[in-house]
């Protein structure tokens, strides 16, 4: 049995996981899929000051407080870098990294070099998709049903998360049990910059023929990804 902690990404809550968590308790697993500040069902919070680092040093608290060691970090889209912000303040807790199709910027670099894409909705707290996008680019290649039901779940992200140069002070310093997961439909972050975290960790190298939500549209691959199988 593993304690998992599951981080999504930007737009997203802890319901993107539901289908991947489900899967790994079945087999036995601790499971946590929080949704981060400013996100999801805690969207009324939103404000200015939330950042990936404030992100990642809550998702080092939740670890201290659950008192939770082992830990399997999985994290996706720019939940990747809340995860490396996480696992660099409680590395004494962290057993192994999944970057799933995830962001994984060096020091000093911002989302904003890489998804440069403008956003539908942006204004001075947060930023993200209309529904039209949602459902007719983002999550266009999932059955109806999904698409619909995570599109009704999609929230603004933190605008800061976005903009504000990442600090990280430590982890690509630091040797790490990782895995890194290439989805080959996905438009961002591309190969390129995953390949680049996967040389930079010497991480075990996984590939999987869908789009950037893998954990809607291959749950039980992503699972056992995650799971170490």
């Amino acid at each position: 049995m593993a304690n998992i902690v599951l981080i999504h990404g930007a737009y997203q809550g802890g319901w993107i996981w539901r289908d991947v968590a489900s899967r790994l308790r079945d087999r036995g697993h601790n499971v946590l899929a929080p949704t981060l500040d400013g996100c999801g069902e805690r969207a009324s919070a939103l404000r200015p000051g939330i950042t990936t680092e404030t992100h990642g040093a809550e998702i080092a608290n939740l670890l201290f407080y659950e008192d939770l060691k082992d830990v399997v970090l999985a994290g996706t889209s720019s939940g990747g870098m809340v995860m490396a912000a996480a696992a660099e303040r409680a590395r004494e807790r962290i057993s192994r990294i999944v970057f799933a199709d995830a962001l994984a910027l060096m020091d000093g670099e911002r989302i904003r070099d890489i998804v440069t894409r403008p956003s539908k909705i942006e204004n001075e707290l947060g930023l993200g998709p209309d529904r039209d996008d949602l459902v007719g680019r983002l999550f266009k290649d999932l059955p109806e049903t999904t698409r619909n039901w995570a599109a009704d779940r999609c929230t603004l992200h933190p605008r800061a998360c976005f903009y504000e140069p990442v600090r990280l002070e430590s982890f690509w310093n630091q040797a790490w049990d990782a895995d890194v997961l290439y989805c080959t439909e996905a438009e961002n972050p591309g190969e390129a910059h995953i390949r680049r975290a996967a040389d930079a960790l010497n991480a075990r190298w996984h590939v999987l023929e869908t789009d950037h939500y893998p954990m809607l549209s291959k749950p039980d691959e992503l699972a056992g990804i995650i799971e170490g199988k």
